[in-house]
């Protein structure tokens, strides 16, 4: 199921900071900013991410790709340390004003396959974003190991590993998180449980998220995608208040559309494919006539920085 990482207090980050090795990354101004602003935290607006891939070792690095305008020579590599992207994320989502009252991270939270030693430096990163007073949700992509996870969450109830997806009441929308899991399936029980979800509420706008591309391959890279991908935008269109899926697994920014259905592939945050990619995150803002998006690039340099896109609430096609 997608975990849910409830908001800590000020005692409760010290107390897990030193039980998994890390240390306090918020100055006390922060701390003050931070405890004064709980209440007036946005629930219209969330942070999505998606791709983080954080190692065990928060030194790792790959070599990227250059980006045009890039002051790295075409043979040369712009290096990229995962977890530095991860906490320049979290740092731009704490800063934003109002803060979001949500924050998703929409699966390959890991690197590698998912190991305990990923997931601690994955909660020693986002645990800046629960002192904020940010509810952090996590969904499952196929580097993820969902078990292991769980392991290191003794607070959450231990019924709920058997569910495989949840909905998020917003105020101006639902939305509803998906398990595809490490091969891309969702399989008949859950796509019965998203019917009626969607069914049961149909009053508002929906939003779906899940961490596999709904497409048989896409990218720069082709990448297999959901293996019931078919069915799974079946049901989304024969439902018109479900107005968009979200998703990761390629890499790579797009946004398309299938009749009222918006497709929104976010980049990864830390681990981006193919000259020139976006790597970043998306900033949602939510109103009763729509879902706006706008790109955060983790260089503001990047040409696709501050890049938007609108899903409209109603049957207007977007601009």
């Amino acid at each position: 199921m997608p975990i849910t990482l409830p908001p800590i207090t000020r005692r409760q980050f010290l107390k897990c900071s030193l039980a998994i090795g890390g240390t306090a990354l918020m100055p006390s101004r922060a701390w003050a900013a931070a405890d004064r602003e709980w209440a007036g935290l946005d629930p219209n607006r969330v942070a999505l991410l998606a791709d983080t891939h954080i190692s065990d070792d928060p030194n790792r690095a790959y070599p990227g790709t250059r980006w045009p305008g890039s002051p790295v020579r075409e043979d040369e590599h712009e290096w990229v340390n995962m977890a530095d992207c991860l906490a320049q994320s979290a740092r731009s989502v704490i800063a934003l004003n109002p803060r979001p009252a949500h924050l998703i991270i929409n699966g390959d939270c890991a690197l590698s396959s998912g190991t305990e030693g990923e997931y601690l430096e994955l909660l020693r990163l986002v645990e800046p974003i629960r002192a904020a007073g940010i509810t952090v949700h996590v969904t499952i992509g196929n580097h993820d190991t969902r078990e292991n996870l769980w392991k290191l969450l003794p607070f959450l109830k231990k019924e709920q590993m058997g569910l495989q997806a949840g909905v998020i009441e917003l105020p101006h929308a639902n939305l509803v998180l998906l398990d595809s899991g490490k091969r891309g399936i969702l399989g008949e029980e859950q796509l019965h449980w998203l019917s009626k979800q969607l069914d049961e509420r149909a009053d508002k706008p929906a939003l779906i998220l899940g961490h596999f591309n709904p497409y048989p391959n896409r990218g720069v890279r082709p990448i297999n995608g959901m293996r019931d991908g078919a069915a799974l935008l079946k049901l989304l269109a024969e439902r018109k208040h479900a107005r968009a899926y979200f998703y990761g697994h390629t890499h790579e920014w797009q946004h398309d559309q299938l009749g009222h259905l918006h497709l929104i592939n976010q980049p990864a945050v830390s681990y981006y494919f193919g000259k020139g990619h976006a790597h970043g995150w998306l900033d949602m803002k939510l109103s009763k006539a729509s879902a706006d998006l706008e790109l955060h690039c983790i260089n503001p340099k990047h040409p696709q920085h501050g890049d938007r896109r609108r899903i409209l609430f109603n049957n207007v096609e977007t601009t």
